[in-house]
């Protein structure tokens, strides 16, 4: 039985997703680990992702379900999760990827029992043997974080005390927000680990990260570089 104040909110975005959408919700209802509620907003989607979503509301009550009124992007609709979670805990799940049915549990297990407030873990590219990222890390680690994002946005779990000490998500990062937040989280001597065990499945294909790139390459050199970006 969902509890009232679950331990962990899992929170997703999705646009036009219903090719992907199934497999990603159903590998989060899969979990071993069950003390969490998932909230899951509907980017103003013009295929039948809405109406697929509604349907798994309407079965499992730790699902909650909106619509934006217009399309706001991954950033804002991220926040606007944040604000409606109960969850000492944010875990993040991308509508196009897939978690194993173990990563809730070993991820919150390895918060509780170390002084890390904030991980992620390394993942495999579906219909391919590579993992990425290639190593496991502990941050800060300046040399790296200086030239690229080694983190990988879906397998998120943080504290929500701390999501909220940097003011979540940096709304003038339409792309490259996941590195935006690991930036921010290292300006303020926040340690993230990267946990070796790969707990997640990226689907390249649908992944929108292979889409816009020219923009997604302005705005993490934004990052890189620590400025701001010009407004849209």
């Amino acid at each position: 039985m969902k509890s009232e104040n679950p331990n962990i909110s899992i929170i997703m975005s999705c646009f036009n997703s219903e090719k992907y959408v199934k497999s990603s919700v159903e590998s989060i209802l899969n979990q071993t680990y069950e003390d969490f509620e998932f909230l899951i907003i509907d980017d103003f989607s013009t295929d039948d992702t809405f109406n697929m979503l509604k349907k798994y509301e309407a079965k499992d009550k730790r699902i909650k379900v909106f619509k934006n009124s217009k399309n706001l992007g991954l950033t804002k609709s991220l926040n606007i999760l944040i604000k409606k979670s109960k969850g000492l805990f944010i875990a993040r799940q991308d509508a196009d990827d897939i978690s194993k049915s173990d990563r809730l549990e070993y991820q919150i297990k390895f918060l509780q029992s170390s002084n890390f407030r904030c991980c992620t873990t390394r993942a495999k590219i579906k219909g391919s043997l590579k993992l990425i990222p290639k190593y496991s890390y502990i941050f800060p680690n300046n040399i790296i974080a200086k030239f690229k994002n080694p983190f990988i946005h879906g397998t998120l779990l943080i504290e929500k005390s701390l999501m909220n000490k940097i003011g979540g998500y940096d709304e003038r990062f339409v792309y490259s927000q996941d590195y935006k937040l690991f930036s921010d989280l290292l300006s303020k001597k926040e340690k993230v680990k990267i946990i070796k065990k790969p707990l997640y499945i990226l689907n390249m294909t649908g992944n929108l990260s292979s889409i816009n790139s020219v923009e997604q390459k302005y705005y993490s050199d934004c990052v890189k570089r620590k400025i701001n970006p010009i407004s849209r």
